[in-house]
C-alpha cells in the first residue's frame, strides 16, 4: 500500500512523501488518533539545532508522542480496533546491563527517524500498549511518552537512592514537572512534596503539593532528602546548583530536563554532601506497559494528567500542522494535542 508520511523538510516547511508499505507483514498497523507536540519536535519545527544535525536529520516525520488504532495486524495479536499507546523509542539489539533506551543502536522516532505524523504507522508487536477499555479521554493519553519518561526516571532513582524518602523537591514549573510531581504524590503519598519554580500563573496548577516555591525567594532552612530536576535549557545551570546548596547530605539529585549546551555545576558542595546525581532519558517498553496500567488503577491520575492538556487543535491539512506548531509556540501552559484526522 502507499502510506503518506509528513515530513518536515527544513524549519517550518512540511512537505507530503509517499512510502511503499507492504500490509501483508509481520508489523501491527496503526491508524494515529491524537498526537502530541514535544519541545524536542519545536526544536526541529523552528530549526533550534545544530546546522549540521538538522542537515543530518532532515526531512523527518515529526512527533513520538501519540495513541492509535489498530486497522490490520498480520498474526492477530491486536483485534482491529484496539486503542494502543505507541512506543517511539524501537531496540534493534539487547543488552543484560544498558537499557534499551540507552543503547547508541536504537532508533527513535522523530529523531532521526520519521514520528508518527504518517497516515498509518507499521510497528512491531512490543512497540504497542493497548489502552484500558475504560479509559475514554485518549487526547490526554496522546502524552503518554512524556509521563513514560517521568515513571522511567523515577524508577531508575528507587532502584539507586538511599531509603530517606520523606520529602522530595521538584525543580521546574512546566509539564514534566508537573507529571513527576503528580507520579510522586501517587507513589509516596506520605511524603511532602515542595514545587520549585518561577511562574505564577504555573505554579498554581500544582495545588496537590505540599509548598510551591518561587526559586528567587526560598525561606531560609528549607531543605528535603532527593531532588527531581525538570528545568533543561539555560535554566538548568541554576535549578542544579540551587538543588545541590539545599539538598540534605546524601541525597540524589535526578537530572532529567535537557539542556543544548554544557552547564556549570558546585561540584566541591556536591562531594562535600555526598550527592548521587542521576541521569535518564526517554523510556522503555516496560516504562509503557507500567503506565497504561496506572491509568487503569487509578482513573483520577487520567484526570490530573488532563489538566495539563493545553490546546487539542484538529489537523486536516499540512496548513493545519502547521498552525498547530505555532500555536504550541505561544501557549503558555501544558501540552498541545493534534487529533489527527489527515
Amino acid at each position: 500500500m502507499i502510506n503518506q508520511v509528513y515530513q518536515l523538510v527544513a524549519p517550518r516547511q512540511f512537505e507530503v512523501s509517499y512510502n511503499n508499505e507492504n500490509i501483508k507483514s509481520d508489523k501491527v498497523v496503526v491508524r494515529p488518533l491524537y498526537l502530541s507536540i514535544c519541545a524536542a519536535d519545536q526544536r526541529y519545527y523552528t530549526g533550534n539545532r545544530d546546522e549540521l544535525v538538522l542537515e543530518n536529520k532532515l526531512p523527518m516525520s515529526l512527533v513520538h508522542e501519540g495513541v492509535g488504532e489498530v486497522v490490520y495486524d498480520n498474526k492477530d495479536v491486536f483485534k482491529v480496533g484496539t486503542r494502543v499507546i505507541m512506543i517511539p523509542n524501537t531496540p534493534v539489539e539487547q543488552d543484560e546491563v544498558i537499557a534499551e533506551n540507552y543503547l547508541p543502536s536504537s532508533k527513535f522516532r522523530s529523531s532521526g527517524y520519521d514520528g508518527f505524523m504518517q497516515d498509518y504507522v507499521f510497528m512491531e508487536h512490543d512497540r504497542v500498549v493497548k489502552i484500558d477499555d475504560s479509559i475514554e479521554d485518549l487526547s490526554t493519553i496522546a502524552y503518554s511518552e512524556l509521563v513514560s519518561v517521568s515513571w522511567h526516571a523515577i524508577h531508575r532513582f528507587q532502584s539507586k537512592s538511599n531509603k530517606n524518602k520523606r520529602s522530595f523537591g521538584i525543580w521546574g514549573d512546566g509539564n514534566l514537572g508537573y507529571i513527576t510531581a503528580i507520579l510522586l504524590n501517587k507513589l509516596y503519598p506520605n511524603a511532602s512534596i515542595y514545587i520549585f519554580g518561577k511562574t505564577d500563573y504555573k505554579l498554581s496548577h500544582f495545588s496537590f503539593a505540599d509548598k510551591i516555591y518561587h526559586i528567587n525567594a526560598v525561606p531560609e532552612g528549607v531543605t528535603f532528602d532527593h531532588a527531581f530536576e525538570c528545568v533543561g535549557g539555560k535554566g538548568s545551570q541554576s535549578a542544579v546548583n540551587q538543588i545541590i546548596d539545599l539538598i540534605s547530605p546524601e541525597g540524589t539529585v535526578s537530572l532529567m530536563g535537557v539542556s543544548e549546551y554544557p552547564i556549570e555545576i558546585n561540584t566541591r558542595l556536591v562531594l562535600e554532601k555526598g550527592l548521587l546525581m542521576l541521569g535518564s532519558s526517554r523510556s522503555g517498553a516496560q516504562d509503557f506497559i507500567d503506565i497504561a496500567k496506572l491509568y487503569k488503577d487509578n482513573p483520577e491520575i487520567v484526570e490530573k494528567l488532563a489538566l495539563l492538556k493545553g490546546n487539542e487543535l484538529d489537523v486536516k491539512t499540512i496548513n493545519d500542522v502547521v498552525d498547530a506548531f505555532e500555536v504550541d509556540l505561544s501557549s503558555s501552559w501544558g501540552k498541545t494535542v493534534l487529533k489527527w484526522t489527515m
